[in-house]
């Protein structure tokens, strides 16, 4: 009998990259181990997506920069953050991020998708996730993926981006058009990283992804015949142990180095 599909989506193949036994923790183990606090880069990520968002569901002639700024303040939360003072600084931060960038777009843009869920059999995985937003450019669809980190992207950030490959390989069967380019929007810094993939590089990701996932899905068999968790899914130690969200229920992690501060990560 042929072998059964693996779903794979970009975050659990990450997961299981950095540290097998994050992945368990999170995919795995039920009960689920308790997780940390809210990170405050998180949330301010999560506030441009879900303004960004509803500014492509305004009609286009409220479209504005104006509107995109209020609706920072209107997803708003300070969780994560040392405290009303830092969380007021970073909102405002973020309302200049987002009405630059839309300053910079037709307001009479009407994306083919928005958070759109794509899933595809590809190999010998099923291909799945969430994008921020497919655009349609002469003919073809294009992958755009919005950044709020502490450093600008490049070309290679583009072209070396599994999730956003993997997201080509879906989108194509998703939506059956021709789909090759794929866009880093990095909103603090104004810029786009891009990259077109050809059919080489695109078989080079794929391979990638099905490698890591025979081995978690060998790993979670495995475990449900009876194995060791903590042979199977080994801890991965290293700096990402301090901002780990299950790293009280890691000794490993917790030796590693001191706890991260929630707001350590936010842009400089």
């Amino acid at each position: 009998m042929p072998r059964k599909l693996i779903k794979v989506t970009p975050s659990r193949l990450a997961t299981w990259v950095d540290c097998p036994r994050r992945f368990r923790m999170t995919y795995l183990d039920r009960p689920t181990p308790p997780r940390g606090g809210a990170w405050a880069h998180s949330t301010l990520g999560a506030v441009v997506h879900n303004a960004l968002r509803a500014f492509f569901d305004l009609p286009p002639k409220r479209r504005t920069p104006e509107s995109a700024a209020a609706l920072v303040s209107q997803h708003w939360t300070d969780d994560g953050f040392a405290g009303s003072d830092q969380a007021a600084r970073y909102r405002t931060r973020a309302q200049g991020w987002v009405s630059d960038y839309v300053a910079e777009i037709d307001p009479a843009l009407e994306p083919v998708g928005l958070e759109r869920w794509v899933s595809a059999p590809v190999g010998k995985i099923v291909a799945e996730g969430r994008v921020d937003r497919i655009d349609e450019r002469d003919g073809e669809v294009v992958v755009v993926d919005y950044k709020t980190g502490r450093s600008a992207l490049t070309t290679d950030d583009a072209r070396g981006s599994q999730a956003l490959a993997l997201y080509v390989l879906a989108a194509r069967r998703t939506l059956r058009r021709p789909c090759t380019r794929v866009e880093l929007h990095h909103l603090p810094s104004g810029t786009v990283a891009a990259w077109d993939h050809t059919e080489e590089s695109l078989a080079r990701h794929r391979s990638r992804a099905e490698e890591a996932a025979e081995e978690f899905q060998l790993s979670t068999d495995t475990l449900n015949a009876g194995g060791d968790p903590d042979v199977l899914f080994p801890a991965q130690v290293g700096r990402q142990c301090s901002w780990c969200d299950f790293r009280r229920s890691c000794p490993e992690g917790q030796d590693a180095g001191p706890a991260a501060e929630p707001w350590a990560m936010l842009v400089p």
